[in-house]
């Protein structure tokens, strides 16, 4: 029987890491828009702020590769930690729109390093023939702090007030202590010898952007399409544990089956999960329970299956030397994604509803079934 992916070295000091930096992530992203709501902002407004935090996020990923061949691992993740958790005490003193937005996009630089980072150290900590069941490992570090807070987030707010989701944001600074020890332990960053070939990255990376605008939209927008506080905490933590799991176990079963076969399926869950929430959400005050719990299990199976999976294709279709171009491109895919699915959603949100908002999510996931039919690398 093999051993753990954890007894890998490294492998320990990234999940530490990677962990805190996604639990002050995970506790603001449904919040910090209904903060903003709370100073007066409308569902466009609330919408911007997770779209600037993934548009900073996504101009830091393009330099991260450059920044660690410059300053090295260890001073770059350090930058990381600091920048994804200390701005967060700026949300304790104001609620006013434009601050949250300076707040939200000082955090995506941060964002921005931890995510390019974190992916591209699966690969260079792991042999490739484990690499699904590493990427899983790191799925399961991402997706749990996702479970306890997105999901629960709402309630705590409700329960406690604003202040401890505000201070649970600052966890990425504690982060600092592994992020330094892993930086020692991880060699130069390979120079690339030749120009990275994106070509084959596009695929992979439309894949998840479809998916990760169904699952932003969700995370971002469901305390406002739900008005019962309870029932956003029950369908979140539903949709997330499913995340979680799914993100977890699929990935040694791609080590052994291939990831292209479970590609269609997952897509096709997200459109189908996609249509049922809208079908759901039509009237915030009665929602129809059965068709959103179901819904967001298949959307939660999809938005986990298919990070673990088209990060697995990404690194499949490039050489070390280009695994951290892999790791940027796999990253903008997923962040931008989730930016465009708060901006555009929120707009249409504001224009017309959530309802129709979710259905033009649905749509553009369909979009991708061609993506994923195709046996091209």
């Amino acid at each position: 029987m093999k051993n753990s992916v954890l007894r890998e070295p490294g492998m320990p000091l990234l999940v530490a890491m990677t962990a805190l930096g996604f639990a002050g992530y995970a506790a603001l992203m449904p919040i910090a828009p209904l903060w903003a709501t709370r100073g007066g902002a409308d569902e466009g407004g609330s919408g911007m702020v997770n779209a600037v935090l993934m548009l900073v996020t996504v101009l830091t990923q393009l330099a991260v590769p450059s920044a660690l061949r410059r300053f090295g691992w260890v001073p770059v993740l350090t930058f990381g930690m600091i920048m994804l958790g200390l701005p967060t005490v700026g949300f304790f003193f104001s609620s006013e729109l434009t601050w949250i937005l300076i707040f939200s996009g000082l955090r995506g630089l941060g964002f921005g390093v931890i995510t390019v980072t974190g992916s591209a150290l699966t690969a260079e900590l792991v042999d490739p023939m484990r690499r699904g069941e590493a990427i899983g490992m790191y799925g399961l570090a991402i997706a749990v702090p996702q479970v306890l807070l997105i999901s629960a987030g709402p309630w705590i707010v409700e329960q406690a007030g604003f202040n401890v989701i505000f201070a649970i944001g600052l966890l990425p600074i504690l982060g600092v202590i592994p992020a330094v020890k892993l930086g020692r332990r991880v060699d130069h960053v390979p120079r690339p010898l030749s120009p990275p070939p994106y070509g084959k990255l596009v695929r992979p990376m439309m894949l998840l952007l479809a998916v990760t605008l169904a699952g932003g939209v969700l995370i971002t927008f469901m305390a406002q399409m739900v008005s019962d506080a309870g029932l956003v905490t029950v369908v979140m933590l539903i949709m997330m544990l499913t995340t979680a799991l799914v993100r977890w176990r699929i990935g040694g079963i791609a080590d052994r089956l291939g990831a292209r076969k479970f590609v269609l399926p997952l897509v096709l869950f997200s459109v189908l999960g996609m249509v049922l929430i809208a079908f759901a959400v039509q009237d915030e005050v009665s929602t129809n329970v059965p068709a959103l719990i179901a819904g967001s299990i298949l959307v939660g199976a999809a938005y986990g299956g298919l990070q673990n999976l088209t990060l697995i294709l990404s690194f499949q279709a490039v050489n070390r030397e280009h695994y951290g171009a892999a790791s940027t491109v796999w990253n903008v895919g997923f962040d931008t994604g989730t930016g465009l699915g708060s901006l555009l959603i929120g707009w249409i949100a504001t224009g017309s509803s959530f309802s129709v908002g979710v259905l033009v999510s649905a749509g553009l996931s369909a979009l991708t079934i061609p993506l994923a039919i195709s046996r091209k690398k």
